[in-house]
């Protein structure tokens, strides 16, 4: 009868037994049998690994599989660590300071503040367990449509839109809609901003030659805003510099017409007008979409090397013209008195031709009333004119002395 194998000891089989761990014999099933026997009856002293671990080994003098050698070797110091034994690595914690709050405080304070609306899951998830990273992306999408297709207007500004880089309308103030960018994009031009410039605009001389060959030290500043938005951002690629260039070339072409006295005396005012008229024509003619409000003169001299001789023929002019205006005055004085007496003269003649008689002894009475106004002379020579005049005073006499008689 051949030996059965797996048998007890007793039998002769050629395999031993096999050898349960710590004891308990799992079946097919899955059934743990704790009853089944050790091939030996020591005790597992260590139930860490299949293998035992170093204490096992120590106990049965080195012999067995605890001690990772399985020769029974003395020197088990040296054999290689069993990996069953060793404490699990732990990951390094993050040191938080004191009074720092966790992730997970962080995420309940959230939920108590919002009434518990929060995402309940862990991080990276949102409402209902779903991904956080899809309502982030739609609140960027609504985001980036709230900004870019809805525009404020002020009332002094017009919104000028470009679709792919062409234009497509204007906005007015208000709220106006249009496609997000980069689809529509929408310029801002301020239309009531009246902006200025100054010529020179360093500060420096302008010599500008006058129609009498003259030259003159000008400066002055030019005023203007947007008409048109459209046009001010298409048709001119440098809007100011494209004004200023304009404004200096009407105004030498202004000043080549009129005299260095026109220009620094009394045209001033016409020169500004005409200059406006004129810059405002050119701009039209570019399309440009600029209203001109107005040039305005701030100074207007002749060239500093000739400064002074230029001030004492102004004097001289002044001086000249002072006396004109005296001479002026006079004579206007001397004609309005002469107007006075012929007046008189008329209004005397003509009541001379209704009474002759009466007027004249009306002037003679007034003529000798004028004359003998100031004397205490009186001469009446009228025949037969018995008059009392009041003539001087005679001299009382002296009362003769008493006694003088006898």
């Amino acid at each position: 009868m051949a030996p059965r194998i797996g048998g007890p000891a007793t039998d002769g089989t050629i395999f031993p037994p096999p050898r349960t761990y710590n004891g308990r014999m799992i079946d097919n099933t899955g059934r743990v049998d704790r009853d089944t026997p050790t091939m030996r009856n020591e005790p597992m002293l260590n139930e860490e690994g299949p293998w035992g671990g170093r204490a096992a080994s120590d106990a049965s003098g080195g012999k067995g599989d605890g001690g990772g050698r399985g020769d029974g070797g003395a020197n088990d110091d040296n054999a290689p660590r069993n990996p069953w034994t060793q404490p699990p690595r732990r990951k390094p914690r993050t040191v938080r300071a004191a009074g720092q709050p966790s992730i997970e405080e962080l995420i309940r304070r959230g939920r108590e503040r919002f009434g518990g609306k929060l995402p309940s899951g862990g991080f990276g998830q949102g409402f209902s367990g779903r991904p956080i990273w899809g309502y982030a992306f739609a609140a960027f999408i609504l985001l980036w449509l709230a900004t870019t297709s809805i525009h404020r207007i002020d009332p002094q500004e017009r919104g000028v839109i470009t679709r792919f880089g062409a234009y497509a309308g204007t906005l007015k103030s208000g709220i106006g809609l249009t496609l997000p960018a980069p689809i529509d994009v929408v310029t801002r031009v301020n239309v009531d901003q009246i902006q200025s410039f100054d010529v020179p605009a360093s500060g420096g001389q302008n010599l500008v030659l006058t129609g009498d060959q003259n030259i003159v030290d000008l400066a002055y500043s030019v005023r203007w805003s947007v008409r048109d938005p459209e046009l001010y951002l298409f048709e001119l690629a440098d809007p100011e510099d494209t004004i200023r260039e304009i404004a200096e070339s009407a105004m030498r072409e202004e000043l080549s017409r009129v005299t260095l006295d026109e220009a620094i005396g009394p045209m001033r005012g016409e020169i500004e007008a005409r200059v406006t008229l004129r810059i405002q024509a050119l701009l039209d003619r570019y399309h440009s979409g600029v209203l001109v409000q107005g040039v305005a003169i701030r100074q207007a001299d002749p060239p500093a090397a000739v400064m002074d001789a230029f001030k004492d023929v102004s004097a001289a002019q002044q001086q000249a013209q002072g006396f004109l205006n005296n001479a002026h005055s006079y004579a206007e004085q001397v004609t309005a008195n002469a107007d006075a007496q012929a007046q008189a003269f008329d209004k005397v003649y003509g009541a001379y031709k209704l009474a002759p008689d009466v007027t004249k002894k009306r002037m003679y009475y007034e003529t000798m009333e004028a004359v003998l106004g100031k004397t205490n002379k009186v001469i009446v020579d009228t025949p037969g004119a018995n008059v009392y005049l009041p003539g001087a005073t005679p001299a009382p006499k002296a009362a003769p002395a008493a006694g003088a008689g006898q």
